[in-house]
């Protein structure tokens, strides 16, 4: 009997921690599931061996920081089906847009010996603001099960379900108490993306928003609130540039308190 062609998956990280590629490896049992579905073909993270492109799917990790990374992500592109952009890092990113809002020739000339040799961008962006993106998934890190889904619905041709609602939803349905009308702690709950399953509310600490904005976020409301509950404009702007601080509406509610 012929053996089944399975879709060649790839996996390839640009500048970002690795903690997306890890939740892939994370899935155990799931693992074993997935790889009857796919042929591993580019994950260096997992294992040594590199086959060709072209790839069915591929899974990108990491946000675009140096001239190497524009020109490594277009051929990434050209030799991907199917790209999924994974985690905040790629789809917005990362905590390193920070210095999007800064000097990175002073940061460079500060840490760096030899500054001169450091070849970078004065941003750090989104997979997405340089080459088409056929799916966006969120998170720092991402939720492995939304990845498994993400994987299933592509082989199978159909819509993800994944949320898009706030992450409010999750605190409600889990029963977690409203951290700022029990404890008046800012909270970034109401204008993120579910997904992290209430990690931080969970143990009565507010949102950091790692699963970046939900579908219409309001935030200028909610920088409203955070107002009054004495929080002042440069504080307002900290919560707002986390680790999604270059998504657009964060960005922009941050400028609007700098």
């Amino acid at each position: 009997m012929t053996e089944r062609k399975k879709p060649k998956l790839a996996v390839f990280k640009f500048s970002s921690c690795d903690g997306c590629q890890l939740s892939l490896l994370d899935c155990e049992d799931e693992l074993l599931a997935l790889a009857d579905e796919v042929r591993i073909s580019y994950f260096l993270e997992a294992t040594r061996k590199v086959e060709k492109g072209p790839y069915d799917i591929s899974l990108v990790e990491g946000s675009i920081t140096t001239p190497h990374d524009v020109m490594a992500i277009r051929e990434v592109r050209r030799v991907s089906k199917t790209l999924i952009a994974i985690g905040a890092c790629a789809t917005a990113g990362g905590i390193q847009a920070l210095r999007n809002f800064a000097n990175v020739k002073e940061f460079v000339r500060k840490v760096y010996a030899h500054p001169e040799y450091i070849d970078t961008l004065t941003t750090s962006t989104a997979v997405s603001d340089h080459v088409f993106v056929d799916f966006e998934l969120r998170g720092c890190p991402i939720n492995r099960y939304q990845l498994l889904e993400v994987l299933n619905a592509t082989l199978n041709h159909r819509r993800p379900n994944i949320p898009r609602y706030s992450e409010c939803v999750e605190c409600k349905a889990k029963g977690v108490v409203c951290r700022m009308v029990a404890a008046g702690e800012a909270c970034l709950g109401p204008v993120t993306q579910a997904g992290c399953g209430t990690l931080c509310p969970g143990v009565n600490r507010g949102c950091y928003g790692c699963f970046g904005p939900m579908e219409t976020p309001n935030t200028a409301a909610l920088a409203a609130q955070f107002k009054r509950l004495g929080k002042t404009d440069a504080e307002v702007q900290r919560l707002f540039r986390t680790y999604n601080a270059n998504s657009e509406s964060f960005r922009k509610e941050g400028e609007r308190h700098g």
